[in-house]
């Protein structure tokens, strides 16, 4: 008698996904691009500090049922480098996202998304410098060709359009978040040895509790949460894409590929904004955004390939 071969196993999708750095970095770009376009559009309705340490509490909350057996068993590694997760906490959640919302109330989109483009520079600025890791040749090609992309599709295909671009105190604050999220990218790899959620559910909550204090004195000053339809969807979406699934899918891919290969990806969030005003805003789409989709599409490949990895 035939004995009938063992079936195949399922496709465990989860699994799967958490396998594909590619993916799970080209959805952090997706979910980061309509936090920023969302925060610039609620600014009146939600306090900057306020909408953060919500964010990060929420997130914890969200998390911690889920991640809780795995925060126990962890806790002793966790605690062995208490001071590296407190300043990963700091930098990637609290300081990070404060800044840039509150950036968000004195400068443009086209001045944010420009100063986002140079996210790359600073992961490899900071790697150089605290670990003396360097840029190959094809990841700093990489980035150099997703840059032109990216400033082909901001500035329109007309490179006289940068002389008409003015700087705020906004900028420097937005510029300030992405120098402090340059610094997480390097040291998130240095991280203990623990399960992805025992990292996420600890540096949120930390950040909540680092942000509290900074959200109460922003309502002594005369700030107020709006409570109506559109805090609220802001507030599902937030704490959903940009936050929980982003922060995991991020770290998830940096752990995968490194944070050099992996920082070429800050580039598709402008083309993910642009992408967004051309399907939600009517926006025409034209031939300069085909052109910076295909240096930006070009570069991410070219930087974050396995062989841009070898010197």
């Amino acid at each position: 008698m035939k004995i009938p071969a063992p079936a195949p196993p399922a496709l465990d999708p989860v699994r799967w996904l958490n396998n594909q750095p590619y993916l799970l970095l080209s959805l952090t770009a997706l979910f980061w691009a309509g936090n920023i376009v969302l925060a610039r559009h609620v600014g009146d309705h939600v306090p900057p500090l306020t909408l953060t340490c919500i964010r990060w509490i929420g997130t914890c909350l969200i998390l911690l049922p889920f991640a809780w057996p795995h925060l126990a068993h962890d806790w002793p590694a966790i605690r062995a480098r208490l001071p590296l997760m407190v300043l990963l906490s700091a930098i990637g959640f609290a300081f990070n996202n404060a800044i840039s919302y509150w950036a968000l109330q004195y400068t443009q989109a086209l001045n944010a998304l420009l100063i986002q483009s140079s996210g790359p520079l600073f992961v490899a600025l900071w790697s150089l410098l605290l670990f003396g890791v360097r840029l190959t040749g094809a990841q700093l090609a990489g980035v150099t060709i997703s840059l032109a992309g990216v400033l082909t599709i901001i500035l329109r295909g007309d490179l006289s359009a940068l002389a008409g671009i003015a700087f705020n105190r906004g900028d420097l604050m937005f510029a300030s978040s992405l120098v402090s999220f340059g610094l997480y990218s390097a040291l998130i790899p240095r991280r203990p040895a623990a399960h992805q959620l025992s990292v996420i559910s600890f540096t949120t909550g930390c950040g909540a509790l680092l942000l509290l204090p900074f959200s109460v004195w922003e309502f002594s000053t005369g700030a107020t949460l709006q409570f109506d339809l559109l805090t609220s969807a802001t507030l599902v979406y937030v704490l959903i894409f940009p936050s929980t699934l982003a922060y995991l899918f991020f770290n998830r891919g940096i752990a995968l590929i490194g944070p050099n290969r992996a920082a070429p990806f800050f580039h598709l969030v402008p083309v993910f904004g642009s992408a967004m005003a051309i399907l939600l805003l009517g926006e025409e789409l034209r031939l300069f955004h085909l052109v910076g989709y295909a240096l930006v599409l070009a570069g991410v490949v070219i930087a974050s390939r396995p062989a841009s990895a070898k010197a």
